[in-house]
């Protein structure tokens, strides 16, 4: 029952924020024009419900020589191919604003597991196990405000497993909440990294 409702839920609140923040919107596509060569958005092959495939939409932050479909943590020193506005706009998260549409397609809603690359078959398998991929994935989730790139991919299909437990109405808004006050102090934010809380964790010992 829920779900139907956070599907209208997301649709409302994906169309006052696309008007709210169309401002924002403006001014960041005459950044990114400015700033390097290329398209305003990047458009990539990502894992959807009942793992189908759709194109996700980001502002580009990144050159458009950057290998196609490898994840970040995989690039040899990927800082090499991030834009100066591209850097900032990964740090506050800005460049994921564009799945606003997304959301409004129906690609995604606004909290659940976030989209897995088509070709990230080790995390898409874990997910599996806790019937992560059975539902929508989110611009945000409760293993994005857990650790974000820092998790391992069990511990992320883990926490992804937790919120499929967990999800409803509250729990929803718990995660907004906890997702601003995770962007303002860029929690778990590691360029080129993945299990680096787990590293952290060790270096402690």
């Amino acid at each position: 029952m829920y779900r139907k409702i956070k599907r209208v839920i997301d649709m409302v609140i994906s169309f006052v924020g696309l008007v709210i923040l169309s401002p924002i919107f403006l001014v960041l596509i005459i950044a990114i024009k400015t700033d390097s060569k290329g398209p305003i958005l990047f458009k990539q092959k990502r894992v959807g419900i009942h793992k189908s495939h759709f194109l996700i939409y980001k502002f580009r932050t990144m050159r458009i020589d950057t290998p196609k479909d490898v994840p970040t943590h995989l690039l040899e020193n990927p800082e090499q191919y991030i834009t100066k506005v591209g850097k900032f706009l990964r740090k506050t998260s800005l460049d994921e604003l564009p799945q606003i549409v997304n959301i409004l397609k129906g690609d995604m809603a606004i909290v659940g597991p976030r989209p897995a690359l088509w070709n990230q078959y080790d995390l898409i398998a874990e997910r599996d196990k806790y019937s992560a991929n059975d539902i929508l994935p989110g611009l945000t989730g409760w293993a994005q405000i857990n650790g974000r790139d820092e998790l391992e991919i069990e511990e992320k299909a883990r926490l992804d497993g937790e919120y499929v437990e967990k999800m409803g109405f509250f729990f929803d808004i718990k995660c907004m909440v906890k997702t601003f006050t995770s962007v303002l102090k860029h929690d778990g934010v590691v360029e080129g990294g993945t299990g680096t809380l787990h590293e952290k964790e060790e270096g402690k010992k």
